[in-house]
C-alpha cells in the first residue's frame, strides 16, 4: 500500500538513491470498446478518453496500441494527472517519474511541445523540482517526438540502442554513428539550453532483448506469448555468435561474455544519462523473448542462482571509474576545439593520426580513440570491435590502463602503442599517478 511506498522511498532516500516512478497516462485497463468497465470509461468516456468518428459512429482513438487514448487535452484529465503526480511526490517521497509513450500528454490530437498538461508540469512549483523522463514516442500517428520534451524533460534515446548495438554487431559504416551517440547525440539534444544528460541511453530496457539475449539470438522467440512469435519487434540488431540459443561451446560463451562487457563498457564510458536494465547487470535471460509483458514467470523472474557475480564486479568498476573522470561526465557537447589551452575531444584512428574524412567514410572501420581531455584529467577510450587484437598508436607521454573490457590477460603497453584486445572497450589514463588517484577516489 501507499505506507509501504513511503517507507521504500525514505529508506532508499537514506542510502542517496532517487526513487523514478514509472507512471503511464496514456491509456487505462479497459481496452477497446468491446472491453471492460474498470475506470473512467463507466464515468464519463467523452471527457477522458479521445474518440473519432468513422462510419457514421464514433470510435475509440488507439494511439498507445492497447485500445483506447487518455484524451490528454481536457482540462479534467489535466487535473487529474498534475494531482496524483503531486501525491505521490509529497506523500510517497518519490523523486521523479519516467512517462510512459510521453508523446499522448502532449497530444491535440497531433503532437505539441508546448500543450497544456506538459506545460503544467513544467510549470509545476512541486513537479518542476522532480526528476522528469519521457519516453518520446507512442505508437499513433505523428508519435516519434525524440528530442521536443524540452530541457525539464530527460528522454530515451532509441537511437543511442539502436546506433551502438549496430556497431558491435559488425554494420559497415558505422564508426561516424558510434562516435556521435557516445559523445552525447548533439543532433537531438543539442539545442535550447540541453545538455548531454538530457538523454537517456540504453541499450537494452523492458521492451525488447535482455543484453544476454542480444548477443545469444540471431531472431526474436516469442512463441511463449501465444501469437505465433507475430509479435514484437522484428529489427533487434542482434545477433548470437555462432548459435541460437544457449550452449556449452566454451569458445561462444566467450565470445557473448566479451560482447556484453564490450557493450556495458561502451555504456559506461558515453556521454549522457545512463540506463541499465535490472537483471542485465548479472546476466539475466529471457530465453529469446522481445516481448514479455505479460509473462509472470521464469522468462521474466529474476534467476539470483545464476547471477553471474564477476559481471556485477564489472558493472561496479565501470561505475567506479566513470564516476573517477571528469573528462567522461562533464556535462557539455564536445566541440573538438582548443579552450583555455585544453581541448576536449579528438577522435584517434588507430594508426595514430586522427580521424580524416576517407577515415570517417571507410565503411569497413571498426577501430576509433576518443581522446578526451578536461582540467586535471585525460583519458582515451578504444572502442575494437574487430575480432584479432590491434596495436593502437598512443599520444606521447605515460599511459595506464584505466579500464578494459576483456578479463584476459593485461593490456600491453609498449614503443607508443597499447595492444587492444578482440572486441574490446579498453581506457587509458595520462600517467601512472592519475591511475593511482582515480582507484582511491572510486573506493
Amino acid at each position: 500500500g501507499p505506507q509501504e511506498l513511503r517507507y521504500m522511498t525514505d529508506t532508499y532516500r537514506k542510502a542517496g538513491i532517487s526513487v523514478i516512478l514509472d507512471v503511464v497516462y496514456n491509456h487505462t485497463g479497459e481496452g477497446d470498446a468491446s472491453g471492460p468497465m474498470l475506470s473512467m470509461m463507466g464515468l464519463d468516456a467523452r471527457t477522458y478518453y479521445r474518440f473519432v468518428e468513422a462510419d457514421g459512429k464514433q470510435h475509440l482513438v488507439n494511439d498507445t496500441g492497447t485500445g483506447n487514448t487518455l484524451r490528454c487535452d481536457h482540462p479534467a484529465v489535466q487535473r487529474l494527472v498534475i494531482e496524483s503526480l503531486r501525491y505521490y511526490v509529497e506523500e510517497l517521497g518519490v523523486s521523479g517519474f519516467r512517462f510512459d509513450l510521453a508523446t499522448v500528454l502532449g497530444r491535440e490530437p497531433g503532437f505539441n511541445p508546448d500543450a497544456p498538461l506538459l506545460r503544467a508540469i513544467k510549470a509545476d512549483p512541486v513537479l518542476s523540482k522532480s526528476i522528469l523522463v519521457a519516453e518520446p514516442w507512442d505508437p499513433g500517428p505523428g508519435g516519434y517526438q525524440l528530442g521536443r520534451f524540452g530541457k525539464e524533460f530527460k528522454e530515451h534515446n532509441d537511437t543511442y540502442r539502436d546506433e551502438v548495438r549496430s556497431f558491435w554487431r559488425g554494420t559497415d559504416g558505422k564508426i561516424g554513428a558510434l562516435v556521435g551517440k557516445v559523445s552525447g547525440s548533439a543532433e537531438i539534444f543539442n539545442f535550447a539550453g540541453r545538455r548531454p544528460s538530457h538523454g537517456v541511453n540504453m541499450r537494452a530496457v523492458h521492451d525488447g532483448f535482455t543484453l544476454a539475449d542480444l548477443v545469444s539470438y540471431a531472431d526474436k522467440h516469442n512463441e511463449a506469448n501465444g501469437e505465433d512469435n507475430r509479435d514484437g519487434h522484428n529489427n533487434n540488431s542482434s545477433w548470437n555468435c555462432g548459435v541460437e540459443g544457449p550452449t556449452d561451446d566454451v569458445a561462444i560463451n566467450a565470445l557473448r561474455r566479451a560482447d556484453v562487457r564490450a557493450l556495458l563498457a561502451t555504456l559506461f564510458t558515453s556521454r549522457g544519462t545512463l540506463l541499465v536494465q535490472q537483471g542485465d547487470e548479472m546476466g539475466r535471460s529471457q530465453q529469446g523473448n522481445n516481448n514479455a509483458y505479460a509473462q509472470d514467470n521464469e522468462i521474466t523472474w529474476l534467476d539470483w542462482e545464476k547471477a553471474d557475480g564477476d559481471l556485477v564486479d564489472f558493472v561496479a568498476s565501470l561505475q567506479q571509474f566513470r564516476r573517477a573522470h571528469a573528462a567522461l561526465t562533464h556535462d557539455h557537447f564536445l566541440t573538438g576545439q582548443e579552450k583555455h589551452g585544453v581541448r576536449d575531444v579528438a577522435w584517434l584512428h588507430p594508426e595514430g593520426r586522427e580521424m580524416s574524412e576517407a577515415d570517417w567514410n571507410d565503411a569497413s572501420a571498426s577501430v576509433v580513440g576518443m581522446h578526451l581531455s578536461t582540467t586535471g584529467d585525460e583519458v582515451i577510450v578504444w572502442y575494437n570491435r574487430r575480432i584479432d587484437s590491434v596495436a593502437a598508436a598512443l599520444p606521447g607521454g605515460d599511459w595506464a590502463v584505466g579500464l578494459s573490457s576483456t578479463s584476459e590477460a593485461p593490456i600491453a603497453i609498449a614503443d607508443g602503442r597499447a595492444t587492444l584486445p578482440p572486441r574490446s572497450v579498453v581506457a587509458l589514463v595520462r600517467g601512472q599517478a592519475v591511475q593511482a588517484e582515480t582507484a582511491t577516489q572510486g573506493e
